[in-house]
C-alpha cells in the first residue's frame, strides 16, 4: 500500500512540476465591431419594402416540386409567407429572377 502511495505521489509531483516550466499564452479577443445599419428599401412610390425572414412550412417540399415542373429552380426553396394554418401562401425565388407563388389549403397546393 505504501508503494502505491509513493508511486501516485511521484506521478503527481512529476506532472505538477512540468506545469511550472510552461508559459501560458493569453489570447485576446478582437474589439467588437458595430454592425452597419441595414439600408431601408423603398419602392418607386416611396413605400417602404419589408424583408421577410425565410421560414419553411409543411408544404414547402410540395411547392418546390410544383415550381420545378414550371421551370423554377434554385434559391433557398419555398418559404412560408403567412402564419401556419389551414391556408398558407408560399413564395420561391427562381434562378431567372422570377418568383413562384402557391396557395395551399389543407395541404392541397395550387399555383397562383
Amino acid at each position: 500500500m505504501k508503494r502505491l502511495f509513493v508511486l501516485v505521489s511521484c506521478v503527481l509531483l512529476a506532472s505538477g512540476c512540468s506545469m511550472y516550466g510552461k508559459q501560458e499564452t493569453v489570447v485576446r479577443a478582437a474589439p467588437a465591431r458595430v454592425a452597419a445599419p441595414t439600408p431601408v428599401l423603398v419602392d418607386a412610390n416611396g413605400a417602404r419594402i419589408e424583408r421577410v425572414e425565410f421560414v419553411t412550412g409543411r408544404s414547402s417540399v410540395t411547392v418546390e416540386r410544383m415550381a420545378k415542373l414550371k421551370g423554377c429552380t434554385g434559391g433557398q426553396g419555398a418559404g412560408l409567407m403567412t402564419p401556419e394554418g389551414p391556408v398558407e401562401v408560399y413564395k420561391m425565388r427562381c434562378e431567372n429572377g422570377q418568383t413562384f407563388t402557391a396557395r395551399c389549403e389543407l395541404r392541397q397546393c395550387k399555383a397562383m
